[in-house]
């Protein structure tokens, strides 16, 4: 069902997304060579203490997946596009590309936003990842008004993106975000514009951007939560939750800030 916010509510809800950009700003600062990711995932919980926050991702189930997700932040590195599970063996080398995607519930309301971190200097392919994902997330942001359609958000993320010669993961996608992680309606990375579910003020809803500089297939490994690149190449990922307005649009997870 989708839900529309009234004050109150949106109140709560920048709370909860000023919560995730302050975590993900922090772990920026951390991610370096010779760190592993459970390190991350440490700092990344103490943070949300301090806030009186709770983790989203800890302990949440999906059908068919026997065990919960066992981190307070997907840490997914190279080729792993979404959903790696934090390590103390996963420990960060030079040129590596880390995804972290992570959410916090504060006051009955969630925050949920994604980055993708260069580990020290990286190649010039990993930044071009980078910088295409990212024109992705800003492109379909853009769109974001009363009275547009999330064809029209999924339009302008893959045209971004296959104007640059790289794939969009497609079988995930965005969401709408309030009381529950995942709310209706889902956001597609790919559409057609006018078409789909038509955003209205006071929605509220999670772009990511997904992509891969090779070709467009993923599967899951056997842990049953890491999703890969079946061609072994990079992937990355960015996210912010974004409220529906008026005007057009407020970034509700500041963490580019």
């Amino acid at each position: 069902m989708i839900t529309f916010k009234n004050d109150p509510d949106l109140v709560a809800m920048r709370k909860a997304g000023k919560v995730v950009a302050d975590v993900l700003r922090h772990l920026r600062d951390l991610v370096r060579p010779g760190v592993d990711t459970w390190t991350l995932d440490q700092a990344a919980e103490e943070l949300l203490s301090k806030e009186n926050a709770k983790p989203a991702f800890k302990g949440y189930r999906v059908p068919g997946i026997p065990k919960p997700f066992p981190g307070t932040i997907c840490a997914s590195i190279n080729q792993e596009v979404v959903h790696g599970i934090p390590s103390k063996d996963r420990v960060l080398v030079e040129g590596d590309i880390l995804s972290v995607d992570m959410g916090a519930l504060v006051g009955g309301f969630y925050g949920d936003a994604a980055c993708t971190y260069p580990v020290g200097a990286i190649s010039e392919a990993r930044e071009k990842l980078l910088a295409v994902t990212l024109k992705g997330l800003h492109e379909g942001i853009a769109c974001v008004r009363d009275g547009a359609t999330v064809g029209d958000v999924g339009h302008a993320v893959e045209r971004t993106v296959l104007a640059e010669g790289c794939g969009l993961v497609r079988e995930y996608a965005g969401h709408g975000i309030g009381r529950h992680l995942h709310e209706s309606p889902q956001v597609p990375n790919y559409g057609k514009p006018g078409t789909g579910i038509t955003l209205k003020s006071r929605m509220t809803i999670c772009i990511e951007p997904m992509v891969m500089s090779g070709k467009e297939a993923v599967k899951s490994l056997s842990d049953g939560w890491t999703v890969v690149t079946v061609d072994g190449s990079d992937a990355a990922h960015f996210e912010h939750a974004v409220l529906v307005t008026a005007e057009g649009h407020e970034i509700l997870t500041p963490w580019e800030t």
